[in-house]
């Protein structure tokens, strides 16, 4: 090896703390290692571990690794290939990364031809003897980002220990479909396997794949999977180029993955026949939820596919993925034309609007929806908040109000409005919130943009309190607060950190809360017994304050548990949305995150409760949270963003998620036992969440 680096190359003086000098270093140990016979030795191993965080930090590739990674590809393609796996592996993370700036021009022929010499060197280390089945999985999808394949990239981080959730992204119209869990449980043989295209794509000129065709045998999976494998041969036997289908490059490295490399004749493990089965699982279909196009599970893992186009499925539906189960929300089986194809349990269904219909995954009525009358001319095109009033011997009523700022209130059953407009506040009303007296009645608290509160009487629809106040910022959330003394307090937060506690007959302020002054986006009251509730806030900094109302020093804790400060750290869990959600017994404390992530939460120790909802493509925003538990006791807890169109039905004991598409912008939530409401930019309406 004779190329060296410029020790002062403008590129490459400084790359997060690693100069050229210490390159020199590594590719001189790299050298050493090279020249030995067993091509032993440590030190360049560590000296690249260390290198590589010079490379890449946290998923983000810096220019200068483009002038430094051709040296030390030169430089690792000369180890023995048992000896170099991982500096492979690795740097097929750093061709994959999320954040890559494009290869300078001048750089450009140089790092192409060191792809060519790292995709020949990690195809050898793939056959190494010894090397274990998750790496040489990690390895072969390696050599295929070397040889420019977008499956390279795309299974990137399916393979990534703990992952068993899969996330596909339509190529048609960009949404996003979840399948919870369909990597825990690996498939059976599907009962007709894939076929290549006629003509299959062949790489010209030499490649580096012929060995890897040869390993693939037919025992290496068990007879039944044969014919996947014999596509996995034909593969690599053509080479990988960029024309060939996402699914039968998956077959290839499903198949590699447990193949007998040479000197290597003991049994494989148990292990690694299931992780290919579970790659082998992805060589499937699915159904978008939304535009009903049928694809290749492959093409749902990569963005911008080549080449992609929708699977016209026949009658007999050959090609349904190995795991399906066409599940309804009601666990009913649905036509796997009309449902997202899925593994058995997963339960993802798709609801869709027509006309005033809900029409559930198989085309069949779910329910009707209810459109709040005058909703729309009411609040000025817009709701922007939405609180449900109930109380002994009252109907169950939904307050809305927005630009208006006029409070509505209806039916909650039917959407028929049960009184006039409730006028008063001179400008948009942001947050409402019911209030359960100790007597029994029941009052209503709005909150307007210039800071002003007003106290209603929904029965009578009169004011108990004429709007007042003026506070900077406008009141931008409200809840009810229950102390042990008997008494029921109104909490009002301001974007400036103000949360206060007021008398809401009388309309004097009794304390306050937030004691740091943190600016609040989002305030919930969450019930611990039948006279004790705490509150909890979100800021603008992402962190959760947890409250006790009844403590009169706004610094001592009393009963307020806050949040787990591990759980939130390692779940990078920034909080902008509180809701409480009752669940059997108790209610729990739910969290959202700007990238759609919902966390539950147990008040009483400040831990997490089951798995979160994680977040998936086109659910990054604002957002929105409501639940509610529905007469068969499943908790239910409804997600979507502002201004957004689609919502998430998240049943976090079984992990079922399903999905509505609305063609309205949503602004806010609330729901009555089965029922959701939604606040839109053109009214309110409400829609069932089982089916009627």
């Amino acid at each position: 090896m004779t190329s060296k680096l410029p020790l002062h190359s403008p590129r490459w003086r400084d790359l997060d703390g690693v100069k050229a000098e210490e390159v020199e270093v590594l590719l001189t140990q790299m050298e050493s290692a090279s020249a030995s016979a067993s091509g032993g030795g440590e030190a360049w191993k560590q000296g690249w571990t260390y290198l590589a965080g010079g490379l890449m930090d946290d998923g983000v590739v810096f220019d200068g690794a483009y002038a430094a990674l051709p040296h030390l590809v030169e430089a690792a393609a000369a180890l023995p290939p048992g000896q170099s796996v991982d500096f492979w592996v690795d740097l097929g993370r750093i061709v994959t990364a999320d954040y890559r700036p494009p290869v300078p021009a001048d750089l450009a022929a140089g790092f192409g031809a060191a792809l060519s010499t790292a995709e020949q060197a990690a195809v050898r280390s793939l056959l190494a003897a010894g090397t274990p089945a998750r790496v040489r999985a990690h390895l072969a999808l390696a050599a295929v980002a070397f040889a420019g394949h977008y499956m390279g990239e795309a299974l990137a981080g399916v393979l990534e220990l703990g992952v068993s959730g899969l996330l596909l992204v339509c190529p048609e119209c960009g949404s996003d479909t979840e399948v919870a869990e369909f990597l825990a449980d690996p498939a059976p043989v599907p009962s007709d396997a894939p076929e290549l295209p006629d003509p299959v794509p062949v790489r010209e000129g030499a490649h580096p794949w012929g060995a890897v065709a040869e390993a693939v045998r037919q025992e290496a999976l068990g007879e039944e999977w044969e014919p996947f494998l014999r596509v996995a041969r034909a593969v690599a036997s053509a080479g990988i180029v960029a024309e060939t289908p996402g699914w039968a490059v998956l077959c290839l490295v499903a198949g590699v993955s447990v193949v007998d490399a040479p000197l290597r004749q003991a049994e494989r493990e148990q292990a690694d026949r299931e992780q290919a089965r579970q790659l082998m699982s992805l060589t499937g279909y699915f159904r978008c939820w939304d535009c009903e196009q049928t694809w290749t599970i492959a093409d749902g893992l990569a963005e911008n596919p080549d080449g992609a186009r929708p699977h016209t499925r026949p009658d007999t539906r050959p090609d349904t993925h190995p795991a399906e189960a066409s599940v309804d929300r009601d666990g009913s089986a649905a036509d796997a034309d009309s449902t997202v194809v899925v593994p058995a349990g997963a339960a993802a269904t798709r609801f869709r609007r027509d006309g005033d219909v809900v029409l559930a995954a198989d085309g069949t009525p779910w329910g009707r929806t209810a459109v709040f009358a005058d909703s729309a001319s009411g609040a000025s095109g817009g709701v922007d908040a939405l609180a449900v009033v109930s109380g002994p011997g009252l109907a169950k009523l939904v307050a809305g109000a927005g630009d208006g700022g006029s409070v509505w209130l209806w039916d909650a059953v039917d959407g028929r409005l049960v009184h006039d407009p409730l006028p008063g506040h001179r400008d948009r009303i942001r947050s409402l919130t019911a209030l359960s007296l100790p007597d029994g009645r029941v009052l209503l608290a709005s909150g307007g943009d210039s800071g002003t509160v007003a106290v209603w009487n929904p029965v009578t629809g009169q004011p108990v309190r004429e709007p007042v106040g003026d506070w900077p910022g406008g009141v931008t959330g409200m809840c009810a607060a229950t102390i042990p003394d008997g008494r029921t307090l109104l909490v009002t937060a301001t974007p400036r950190g103000a949360v206060r506690l007021w008398d809401a007959e009388g309309g004097e302020c009794v304390g306050r809360l937030n004691p740091y002054g943190s600016p609040i986006q989002s305030i919930a009251a969450v019930p611990i017994a039948a006279d004790h509730t705490l509150i909890a806030a979100s800021d603008t900094a992402g962190r959760l304050h947890v409250w006790d109302p009844a403590v009169d020093d706004p610094w001592a804790t009393g009963a307020a548990v806050q949040l787990n400060a591990r759980a939130l750290a390692d779940a990078d869990h920034r909080i902008s949305a509180v809701a409480a959600v009752p669940a059997h017994d108790r209610t729990v404390l739910a969290t959202a995150d700007n990238r759609g992530v919902v966390v539950l939460w147990d008040p009483a120790t400040g831990a997490p409760i089951g798995d979160a909802l994680p977040f998936s493509t086109g659910t990054g925003g604002s957002p929105l949270i409501t639940g509610t538990t529905l007469e068969d006791g499943r908790t239910v807890v409804v997600a979507g963003t502002r201004h957004g169109h689609r919502l998430r039905i998240w049943e976090p004991e079984t992990g079922a998620v399903g999905h509505i598409a609305l063609d309205v912008a949503l602004t806010c939530l609330a729901a009555v036992g089965a029922d959701l409401i939604v606040g839109h930019d053109r009214g309110v309406l409400g829609l069932p969440l089982t089916r009627q």
